[in-house]
């Protein structure tokens, strides 16, 4: 029998709380008539986790827990505004192991590693139901005596135990005003908000990594300094000689943070991919891209003979899930460029054709993303990943000044990009359409190169960034129109088939070339303002 996945959004507050503290009436708070009688409740939890708590460390949580009325397998995801998303299971007979229909969700975080037991936490709650005049239940308030076990890591280790108590505030038809109402009632009487979001980090918390150092804000710009009035020449000097005493980055260190801050991306794509968000696939082939691009760029500074293979792979990722999403998108377009016709253009049923297709297709994409991301492939492509951050194969040149060689990288990449924007100059018909496709890619790779630089550079590579999302907007509006084209072609043979009229795909073709040419044809207005934007950065070191 299938288990059966359950989904609800939790919002929720936490407070620590001394053992004196006593809950204080919350009757009359923001729309609430009564508080119902205390329920006593013991909960057990068993948490999953790598042994480098690959989990945790996304602020991703998977436990099993018996007791209380949601007993069973939980994954709490993050969400947005402080909420978090819980995925549900029953409890099945399985405790030593999680079952692979609750780990899927969260397979792209563990990669080709097991989840097990990393911690226990036994609770002793006491929940008051805060209730309308209707008798609807608001929110829940949770008086909690927690005991958590940091399980041992290895042979000979010590477990180790911790105990506390703390206070949970989690709406159920209550809303964000009835929350902070509450809120301030708690603390109005000794509770303290939580500095740890989750009993399981309370627990593990002394063998979480320390938080990497905030990269440094990029250097301020005249016109900005100026905004603020003018400074002495005292507090000139001052500002120069603070500046001085703080050492540049390295080329390693910007380069590094950039991969890392793309592989944190690739990760929350692949989460939302696996928990059907939208989006989700269309952000994780862009994380792989600007990978394969920075890998690409910053050959000097990262090895090849270590980044080359991990760009094959994920090309190869890019590729597998690119079908999906182009397909997707240029059905859509063709929908909406139906829907805007006039009745009279319309012959025969083509909208109920296009979307009739677009379910089909949806399905076999939706078939192809699973395959790709349960692949053991991809898996280790993961796990290559997160070894080369941890372990980066940095080359002599890493341990330069970062300047010199982000320039450097934007320098090479723009020619690149001028060898691409010659040769489509010079291509005709359909070579002119592929030509005009390599253009777009280079100037992507010259956009990823640039915003590593941004943190450096600021104003002119921010400037540089923005000149190539029109490039790409444009020229990637052209390509789009290859693959309605083909789609047009392909639906319109269907409905011939059928016996259907298929004037109304050709004309479809015919708008979506116009649509191309003009797109080209604005490239063009802007080529000259992107190759001084890519020479201005690349100047600068």
């Amino acid at each position: 029998m299938a288990r059966v996945t359950t989904e609800h959004v939790e919002v929720e507050r936490k407070f620590e709380a001394d053992e004196t503290f006593s809950l204080p009436d919350l009757t009359g708070v923001e729309g609430v008539a009564a508080v119902g009688d205390p329920e006593q409740q013991t909960l057990e939890a068993i948490y999953y986790d790598t042994p480098d708590l690959r989990l945790l460390r996304s602020k991703v949580t998977l436990r099993r827990r018996t007791g209380g009325a949601d007993a069973g397998w939980h994954v709490k995801l993050p969400g947005v505004d402080g909420a978090r998303r819980e995925l549900h299971q029953p409890l099945g007979r399985a405790a030593r192991t999680a079952p692979r229909t609750v780990v899927a969700p969260v397979l792209g975080l563990l990669g080709t590693a097991a989840a097990e037991p990393v911690a226990t936490v036994a609770t002793r709650r006491v929940a008051h139901r805060l209730l309308d005049e209707a008798g609807r239940v608001l929110a829940e308030v949770a008086d909690d005596a927690v005991v958590g076990t940091a399980l041992a890591t290895g042979p000979g280790e010590p477990a180790t135990v911790t105990s506390w108590r703390e206070v949970e505030v989690e709406l159920v038809d209550g809303d964000a005003t009835l929350l902070e109402a509450v809120t301030e009632r708690l603390t109005a009487v000794g509770a303290r908000p939580s500095a740890v979001p989750s009993k399981l980090g309370r627990v593990l918390e002394g063998r979480l990594p320390a938080a990497a150092e905030a990269a440094p804000e990029p250097a301020q710009e005249p016109a900005a300094a100026a905004e603020g009035g003018e400074q002495s020449k005292k507090g000139k000097a001052k500002k120069k000689k603070a500046k001085a005493e703080v050492p540049g980055r390295t080329a390693g260190e910007v380069v590094l943070g950039a991969v890392a801050g793309q592989l944190q991306a690739l990760r929350e794509a692949d989460l939302a991919v696996r928990s059907e968000q939208p989006e989700g696939v269309h952000d994780l082939r862009v994380a792989c891209r600007r990978l394969r691009s920075i890998f690409a760029a910053f050959r000097p500074v990262l090895a090849r003979e270590h980044t080359d293979p991990l760009r094959d792979e994920l090309r190869w990722v890019g590729a597998q899930l690119s079908g999906a999403r182009d397909t997707e998108v240029a059905l859509a377009h063709l929908r909406e460029l139906v829907a805007a016709q006039p009745p009279e253009l319309v012959l025969g049923p083509v909208a109920a054709r296009l979307q009739q297709t677009e379910v089909e297709d949806h399905e076999a994409g939706a078939r192809r993303v699973t395959r790709t991301l349960t692949d053991r492939r991809y898996l280790r492509l993961l796990d290559a990943l997160d070894g080369l951050v941890a372990d980066p194969p940095a080359t002599d040149l890493a341990a330069a000044p970062a300047p010199a060689q982000l320039a450097d990288a934007v320098r090479r990449t723009g020619k690149r990009l001028r060898r691409a924007v010659e040769a489509a100059r010079e291509a005709e018909g359909a070579d002119r359409h592929a030509a005009l496709h390599e253009v777009r890619k280079a100037t992507k790779r010259v956009r990823y190169t640039a915003e590593v630089a941004e943190c450096e550079f600021g104003a002119p590579a921010a400037a540089l960034v923005e000149c190539t999302k029109q490039v790409q907007d444009l020229l990637g509006a052209a390509q789009d129109t290859v693959v309605t084209r083909d789609v047009a072609v392909r639906v319109g043979r269907t409905a011939a088939a059928a016996g259907e009229n298929a004037w109304t795909y050709g004309r479809l073709h015919g708008l979506e070339e116009a649509r191309a040419e003009v797109a080209e044809a604005e490239f063009w207005t802007l080529e000259r303002g992107l190759r001084r934007a890519v020479k201005a950065v690349a100047s600068l070191a």
